[in-house]
């Protein structure tokens, strides 16, 4: 598969190290876009050189106006291949949360306001009535912070 178009990050191509960093820049929120996944339930063998869904979001995503410190990073595979397209918002000391069944033709706007909104917040718990309805049906995962202290008590 050819690579897509060069990424823009804030209006800018993104270097290596910044779409392989090991992690988000301090305040920064990283929007990981899996650039291999196709539309969920499309066949396999669907035109192998067409451009991948993921990789059209990741386009359409690093063209749109973000709010400053969002930065689109592409990333191989997010491995929710049932369920694509997915994405990850992660940042700092924020939870990480995974949303999949992504359509960049009709997500493009709910996924720049809850991109927004994670940003906005300090841990990454946005309140479930003001993440875009898409956010709250489509959560594939909540991953807590390296840094949670947090013990679970043994059962």
């Amino acid at each position: 598969m050819s690579d897509p178009a060069p990424l823009a990050v804030r209006g800018r191509v993104a270097s290596d190290t910044e779409k392989h960093a090991a992690g988000p820049v301090a305040g920064s929120t990283d929007l990981l876009v899996c650039i291999t996944c196709r539309t969920a339930g499309a066949p396999p063998t669907l035109l192998e050189d067409a451009p991948r869904t993921g990789a059209v979001l990741a386009q359409r995503l690093a063209r749109a106006a973000l709010p400053p410190g969002v930065r689109v990073v592409p990333v191989e595979c997010l491995s929710n291949c049932n369920r694509g397209c997915t994405i990850a918002l992660r940042g700092g000391d924020r939870w990480t949360y995974v949303y999949g069944d992504l359509n960049p033709d009709t997500d493009l706007d709910a996924l720049i306001a809850g991109a927004a909104r994670y940003h906005a917040s300090k841990d990454g718990l946005v309140p479930w009535r003001e993440r875009p309805e898409h956010f709250r049906k489509h959560c594939i995962a909540r991953i807590p912070p390296l840094s949670s202290t947090q013990e679970v008590p043994h059962v």
